[in-house]
């Protein structure tokens, strides 16, 4: 179940279906009451969608804020590139240079046998936002996801989603996907080991380490070596995931 639990918010457009335009208040004893029940009954996943409604807040709108402050963020805003476009095109990413992201990337969705619009097409509900440059960036927000998992090299086992969201709540400070890292990891260490705290806060100082990734322009990254996408964003190797699977004699999924 913790499995089925983490798949459900390592893609948080996917769960929070769209944030709001309008300022959300938070809502601590909303979410504490469904923590406690998903604690005390694990099948209970719908509670996983209360927790980040109720402490996610605004933090649709504070990135889509920070990223208008910047150069690349306006003029991106202008031009609004479609970066599912770029993903769904396995041809043009099959003929990109050995070693570059964009066919690492390839690699990844084959070898789990997903598909970039896969997230689109599981987001059910419909979206809330009016705004046209909130919504293209809250679904680029979406869309860039797997792109996060080769580049930060977590996979989508439930302990790598595990590290990958402590990363994004690093990232964007999402709360509710905070909160769901935090209780996912604990579970985890009871499965796997006290190593893996250590590797879920490497996760989280990695991406408070890393250049802001939400900014980037991933269309271009896609040609680059892979290696050098990582130096550029500041984005280092996940030694403490890796060990941990070195440890129980397995790989990374």
């Amino acid at each position: 179940m913790m499995i089925k639990l983490l798949k459900l918010v390592s893609q948080p457009e996917k769960v929070t279906s769209m944030p709001k335009q309008s300022k959300s208040r938070l809502q601590p004893l909303v979410a504490l009451r469904a923590l406690r029940t998903l604690i005390n009954d694990p099948e209970r996943t719908e509670q996983v969608f209360i927790i980040i409604r109720a402490m996610s807040s605004d933090s649709i709108e504070r990135n889509y804020a920070k990223f208008l402050r910047t150069d690349r963020g306006q003029f991106m805003r202008r031009e609004r590139p479609d970066l599912i476009e770029c993903l769904k095109d396995r041809d043009a990413l099959r003929n990109m240079p050995t070693g570059s992201l964009g066919r690492a990337y390839l690699k990844f969705v084959e070898s789990q046998q997903i598909t970039a619009d896969g997230l689109v097409e599981a987001s059910t509900e419909e979206t809330t936002i009016e705004d046209p440059g909130l919504r293209w960036f809250a679904e680029r927000m979406r869309d860039m996801h797997d792109l996060w998992h080769v580049t930060t090299g977590y996979g989508r086992d439930t302990f790598g989603e595990a590290c990958l969201l402590a990363f994004t709540y690093a990232q964007t400070r999402n709360r509710g996907l905070g909160i769901i890292a935090f209780v996912g990891t604990v579970k985890l260490a009871r499965e796997l080991g006290q190593g893996i705290f250590s590797a879920v806060w490497q996760g989280y100082r990695a991406g408070k380490r890393a250049k802001w990734l939400p900014e980037q322009a991933w269309e271009q990254l896609l040609h680059q070596p892979l290696d050098q996408v990582r130096q550029q964003l500041r984005v280092g190797e996940p030694a403490q995931y890796r060990s941990v699977y070195e440890r129980l004699g397995a790989a990374p999924a």
